[in-house]
């Protein structure tokens, strides 16, 4: 392990090739390749599967056990987040939900519908690792980073990040696309399944393999392996989102723009994460390789976009104000959601990746920037991105539940995503009443 100075350009370099370690887990798994993995399983278009006692839709399915997955994140990270700050091995914790994740990738391997319940536990043990290491990922940014530092690392993650998981995704793609140059075997459809299986494998691979940079150089915290864990120190991490809530009551424009987050977020996330599912079961695709292809294809198209919706909004925030143009994008996401409701062709489904490309990216980053700029005169910033974290969380529960409820009882995903489209409503109405303050409006 090196030991670099805080602020050091190679230790700000290190932490951000996390993000092209992890980053191959939202866009391979999560996003792209396994949504249309497990779609294929189902034959004939009868998208229900006898588990828990009950017969769930499988989209649905998906989405109730992300919620559980983030739910239990969003439990158990201010414990960890306490002893980790207070022992000071918080690299030791990131290392294991990273490993947790990775290892749970290649498990996928082997999900089948008929050996269903490991398969999900895989899947959720999965996305369990994926959030709980970026929990800790993101807690390194202010004891690596001076305040001047942070905005350009967390760029540089981002970046690489997108760049990783898109290779890793071309690469992929290829499998599936050409299984014999890779030396799979079978029929056309039997090879592209097994690609698939492998694609999860490199993903969990990848994920271990470029971490170890990061955790080369990264301290391992504030060296402070003698203390004990204690009643009071297990229950910091809490102790400091109550202060944060408290806090909330004195700045009228903070807990009310987190209020409209909290709302709208829950849509745009849960959005993105069923997206897959819904070009599988509603796009009309003349066969199922043409499905997969283009599901992938759609996929890669979004994360490009969203590289130029993420700077056409920050020059409009510029130009405009933060309020205004989150109002803006929340209104194009009222759009997309009405729309959807039309989309049939494989050509319509290619057309509205594109333009939720554009504000994917733009909502993302002004939401987060925008509540920075409304944080009090404090050094205290890691409790208060603490709680947003928290508040993002809950928010996707949320969202995942209410689309699996609707897409159980509709037995659509297409009326579901129409329904969210009144969170981004709802969002619109909490924006307008945000106080006034500065560039924000």
């Amino acid at each position: 392990m090196a030991d670099l100075p805080k602020g050091s350009k190679k230790l700000l370099n290190a932490w951000a090739f996390y993000d092209w370690a992890n980053s191959v887990y939202p866009l391979v798994i999560t996003s792209a390749v396994f949504p249309i993995f497990y779609e294929a399983l189902f034959v004939d278009r009868d998208y229900y599967i006898h588990v828990f006692g009950t017969s769930i839709k499988n989209s649905a399915l998906i989405s109730f056990v992300t919620a559980v997955s983030v739910l239990v994140v969003a439990l158990i990270s201010p414990f960890l987040s306490g002893i980790a700050d207070y022992v000071g091995n918080k690299k030791s914790f990131m290392q294991f939900f990273c490993y947790l994740g990775a290892l749970s990738c290649v498990g996928l391997y082997w999900f089948s519908l008929e050996n269903i319940y490991i398969s999900l536990l895989f899947y959720l043990l999965g996305l369990i690792g994926f959030w709980g290491s970026v929990v800790f990922y993101n807690s390194y940014l202010p004891d690596i980073a001076f305040v001047e530092q942070q905005d350009g690392a967390s760029a540089k993650g981002y970046s690489l990040g997108y760049i990783g998981s898109v290779i890793l995704l071309i690469i992929n793609l290829g499998m599936i696309m050409q299984p014999e140059f890779f030396g799979i075997t079978g029929t056309k459809g039997e090879a592209a399944m097994k690609a698939m299986r492998y694609s999860f494998v490199t993903a969990g691979i990848w994920w271990i393999v470029f971490s170890q940079y990061t955790y080369y150089f990264l301290p391992k915290g504030n060296k402070n392996a003698d203390r004990k864990v204690t009643h009071h120190v297990v229950f910091n991490g809490f102790r400091e989102l109550k202060k944060v809530w408290d806090l909330l009551e004195h700045n009228k424009a903070l807990k009310s723009y987190l209020l409209s987050f909290f709302v709208y977020g829950m849509a745009v996330q849960t959005v993105m994460l069923i997206a897959a599912y819904f070009g599988t079961q509603e796009i009309a695709w003349e066969s199922k390789s043409e499905g997969t292809i283009g599901l992938i294809i759609c996929v890669l198209l979004t994360q490009l976009v969203a590289i130029l919706g993420a700077v056409l909004t920050s020059r409009a925030s510029a130009k405009f104000g933060n309020i205004p143009t989150l109002i803006a994008l929340n209104c194009f996401w009222v759009l997309v959601c009405a729309v959807v409701y039309f989309i049939t062709l494989p050509i319509q489904f290619y057309i509205m990746a594109g333009f939720v490309g554009l504000v994917m990216g733009g909502i993302q980053t002004l939401s987060r920037s925008t509540y920075s700029k409304l944080l009090p005169e404090t050094e205290d910033t890691a409790s208060f991105f603490s709680f947003y974290d928290v508040a993002e969380k809950v928010g996707i529960v949320i969202g995942m539940c209410v689309y699996g409820i609707i897409d159980q009882i509709t037995g659509s995903t297409r009326l579901a995503i129409v329904f969210l489209g009144a969170f981004f409503v709802i969002g619109i109405v909490l924006l307008r009443r945000v106080p006034k303050k500065g560039v924000l409006n």
